[in-house]
């Protein structure tokens, strides 16, 4: 079986989400990984303040950091917004500019 030719060139996709609970931030981390959408996701705790409904609002919320290959964009989103459960969730993507080879191989493999 011949490996797969290595995707220097193609970029891979960090995309971002928020989440007021650490559950379902575990939760969606989960299913993404493992349904093979991303081949990771970090959890972290931040603090939040942000206008909502002509409130500024502060609290606790947790952000996940998901790591997947550019062209899962569209089926990252699709599932995020099916699972999410901000009625306006954040749902964003960064593109690194540069990654270390073999790390950028890896996050893009099915």
């Amino acid at each position: 079986m011949t490996r797969p030719a290595p995707n220097h060139g193609m970029p891979f996709l960090l995309i971002l989400t928020t989440v007021g609970d650490e559950s379902t931030a575990h939760q969606l981390a989960r299913t993404l990984v493992e349904e093979g959408l991303c081949a990771c996701a970090q959890i972290e705790r931040i603090d939040s303040v942000y206008r909502w409904e002509g409130d500024v609002v502060q609290a606790p919320e947790w952000r996940i950091l998901f790591k997947t290959a550019a062209g899962r964009y569209a089926q990252v989103e699709q599932r995020l917004r099916a699972l999410h459960p901000y009625e306006l969730p954040a749902i964003y993507s960064l593109r690194p500019e540069q990654a270390l080879p073999a790390f950028a191989d890896w996050v893009q493999q099915p």
